[in-house]
């Protein structure tokens, strides 16, 4: 297929890329770099440095897409809630120029990275597609918005299929077949693996674990860990199964969970530092557990992580961390 991929420069829209133009996909991506790396862009794709607001320049009737995958969005949850409109504008506004585009072209799958953490629920069960959406913050609530923009788009359309993919904690790094080295990177920093490798790589003085008291065995958060390289490879499946006319939901996440404790010594086991830890009070709106069901990613599109054991994927974070440095 000819596809476009939105926020390609990113980490997991990078990642996605390399495995289509690996699979002999044609590959344009389209990323304004302001959080993306040049240096995460495969040989042989092509690239359109600019703002998804103008993606009509490229998404246009005789460039023949056919298909795009979204990746392009703002995701940091503390900057949505202290400058939400930045996400109104980034994530609904540049996805209603997109889905404009898409329809002007007649582009028949979309493919649309999302979040689980749109989902509410008591914390004793995984999270499947039928899960009660309540946004805690602007972030996830954009994600929730476009969804139905989505949903709205297929539903005017005889030719468009959709499939949303909604995340839940994507770690670890891949070391593509061009050599290119692709991982996670922030600034700030934000999510849990990086910010306990930079303790463990003395980038941070010490590691703050918020909450101590949650209800489950070792008193601090359970989250659902997925590898990059498995949350990429559901993607090209996702992108093979699209169905005109039709939209879907997949969660995507290992369906086991590891708490903030865990994941710390799995951090210092890995990586042979033994770091300072300062406990803190919870932080607001945090869940006890979040953990996904993926039985409707393995049944309808055949996808199962090949990367489940959290070792491995703090490890690949590891050699990400150590080389970028």
């Amino acid at each position: 297929m000819k596809v476009l991929v939105t926020g390609g420069a990113g980490y997991i829209g990078s990642v996605v890329a390399h495995q289509l133009v690996e699979a002999g996909h044609e590959v344009e991506i389209l990323d304004n770099l302001s959080t993306g790396f040049a240096g995460n862009l495969p040989p042989g794709a092509r690239f359109h440095e600019m703002s998804v607001h103008q993606v009509a320049d490229v998404l246009t009737p005789a460039a023949r897409f056919d298909g795009v995958l979204h990746f392009a969005a703002s995701i940091e949850v503390a900057e949505s809630v202290s400058d939400p409109d930045k996400y109104w504008h980034n994530n609904i506004e540049g996805s209603l120029a997109l889905l404009r585009a898409i329809r002007a072209a007649d582009v028949p799958r979309l493919i649309f990275s999302s979040t689980g953490s749109m989902y509410t629920g008591d914390g004793t069960t995984a999270f499947d597609e039928n899960a009660e959406v309540r946004p805690r913050n602007p972030y996830a609530a954009t994600k929730a918005t476009v969804d139905q923009l989505i949903a709205g788009a297929c539903g005017a359309s005889a030719t468009l299929g959709a499939a949303t993919l909604r995340y839940f904690n994507a770690a670890g790094a891949v070391r593509a077949s061009s050599g290119a080295h692709l991982g996670e990177r922030h600034d700030p920093e934000s999510h849990l693996i990086p910010i306990l490798l930079q303790a463990a790589g003395g980038q941070r003085d010490t590691f703050t674990l918020f909450g101590t008291d949650y209800p489950t065995p070792d008193g601090t958060c359970i989250r659902d860990y997925i590898h990059v390289a498995d949350l990429a490879a559901a993607h090209l499946l996702a992108l093979d199964a699209v169905t005109p006319g039709r939209r879907d939901i997949f969660n995507l996440g290992n369906g086991q969970g590891h708490s903030n404790r865990q994941v710390l010594d799995t951090v210092r086991a890995v990586t042979g530092v033994d770091f300072p830890v300062r406990v803190e009070a919870r932080r607001p709106g945090d869940p006890a557990v979040s953990i996904a069901s993926s039985e409707k990613a393995h049944r309808e599109l055949g996808w199962k992580p090949q990367r489940p054991d959290l070792t491995d994927i703090v490890a690949d974070a590891w050699q990400f961390h150590q080389s970028v440095v």
